[in-house]
């Protein structure tokens, strides 16, 4: 019985008429002829309000409902969830459909209407965008039926209840992938760079056959052999690119939801995954005030999900990073020249000048691109009208705060180290195009 009562809800409309019939019944205290009209309107009220309840509670008179989402959601990406609802009824009925959507998401207002006919079936879907890494719980489908005489509603619930995992963005890892090596005409800012040398690496010796280049000729072998012999190459493909992901508590500045570790590794799934397919080795790295996870480079066809299953791991440590130990790391996991892509932010001259040191012995054994953040909140309160003193200070402190980034900038590039700075939103796309002009000059 108690079951029964909860899943009764009044609607707005059943209150209305019964202020209507309470009015009359007030008014036909003075005004006596109103009295059987009270009494009618009463009975009225009551006759369609118990045919309301039968027809919503009648036996084997029912919705079905059942949720569609992908069991793996990316990061920062916009999503659909599907909801497809069912109606056993045999009149037409209206639904409010309210989904148990995860914590994380916070749909405070997440309320699908449709009309169902009998036996029809629809499919309602909303938008989410997950914000943060992790598990997410879906709880259950929640509908609310009314008829069209809609004085009440029936609460059903069904049970729903689904897990889902929250990954670092393979919607963005496809999206780039397809743009970087897509033959049509390119967006969202990706160049198309021509190489600029021919690098080779040995790969055997040979006969010397009619048409091969002359400059290849081995006079060592020729002499031993006494008969032309040359030296065949191949193209470098296999160099060994690495991801060095800061987890300490500057990366932990939000921007548009997202913190810059979480566009840092968005970033390093991207580019990781162009590097394989560009036949390099891709590895991994993160460190804070310790050193995190550790990856190889390899370039088999499993490295991506290891890879991804590493960045989803990643928490931020709320710590000083701790360059020195990197160094170290470096050392003890890398073996041979690679390009290093570091991903970190320095919010001041001084903490650079920190980790300029390690930076430099870094560059000498390797090729190393350090990638920051632009602070684009600075940048738009430097486009803000100044109507006041106030707002003269603030934009002075925000271009002062700027300038001191293209310093860093200017610094870096005097000491001979590669450097990207780019606001959180271009972070992928300007990591790629570094990537590839390094790689069309011959630099790895």
């Amino acid at each position: 019985m108690i079951k029964f009562i909860k899943s009764i809800f009044l609607k707005s409309r059943l209150f209305l008429l019964i202020t209507i019939v309470i009015t009359l019944f007030v008014f036909s205290y003075n005004y006596v002829y109103l009295f059987p009209l009270a009494r009618f309107a009463l009975v009225v009220v009551c006759s369609l309000l118990t045919a309301d309840g039968i027809v919503l509670y009648l036996s084997g008179n029912t919705i079905l409902a059942n949720r569609f989402v992908h069991n793996q959601l990316s990061l920062g990406d916009e999503q659909p969830v599907k909801i497809k609802v069912f109606s056993k009824m045999r009149i037409p009925v209206f639904l409010e459909v309210i989904d148990e959507a995860p914590y994380q998401l916070q749909l405070r207002n997440l309320k699908l209407k449709t009309q169902l006919n009998p036996g029809e079936t629809k499919s309602l879907s909303y938008l989410i965008k997950p914000l943060d890494r992790g598990i997410y719980e879906f709880g259950n489908i929640h509908i609310f039926i009314s008829t069209p005489l809609n004085l009440i509603q029936r609460r059903i619930t069904i049970s729903a209840k689904k897990t889902v995992s929250v990954y670092p963005s393979v919607i963005q890892m496809r999206k780039y992938e397809l743009q970087v090596f897509s033959k049509l005409s390119l967006s969202q800012g990706i160049k198309r760079v021509r190489r600029l040398g021919h690098s080779n690496e040995f790969e055997q010796i040979k006969n010397y056959v009619q048409g091969d280049d002359y400059r290849s000729i081995n006079w060592k072998a020729t002499s031993r052999k006494n008969e032309l012999m040359v030296n065949q190459y191949e193209d470098e493909k296999s160099q060994q690119v690495y991801c060095i992901i800061d987890k300490s508590r500057s990366m932990q500045m939000p921007f548009s939801g997202m913190t810059l570790l979480d566009y840092a590794i968005n970033s390093a799934l991207v580019i990781s995954n162009i590097a394989l397919r560009k036949y390099d080795r891709a590895g991994l790295i993160t460190f804070s005030n310790k050193i995190g996870s550790r990856l190889k480079s390899e370039s088999n066809s499993t490295q991506i999900k290891r890879i991804l299953e590493i960045l989803y791991k990643q928490k931020t440590h709320f710590l000083e990073s701790n360059y020195e130990l990197l160094y170290h790391a470096v050392l003890k996991t890398i073996k041979g020249r690679s390009l290093l892509l570091l991903f970190t932010n320095f919010e001041s001259h001084y903490a650079l000048q920190r980790a300029l040191p390690v930076l430099r012995k870094l560059n000498k054994q390797h090729l190393l691109v350090v990638i920051f953040f632009e602070n684009s909140e600075l940048v738009n309160i430097t486009q803000i009208p100044a109507n006041s003193l106030k707002d003269i200070y603030t934009k002075t402190i925000a271009q002062n705060l700027i300038f001191e980034k293209k310093l860093m900038v200017y610094e870096l590039k005097n000491l001979g180290i590669q450097c990207v700075l780019t606001s959180p939103e271009k972070l992928s796309v300007d990591t790629i195009n570094k990537y590839l002009e390094l790689k069309s000059r011959g630099m790895i």
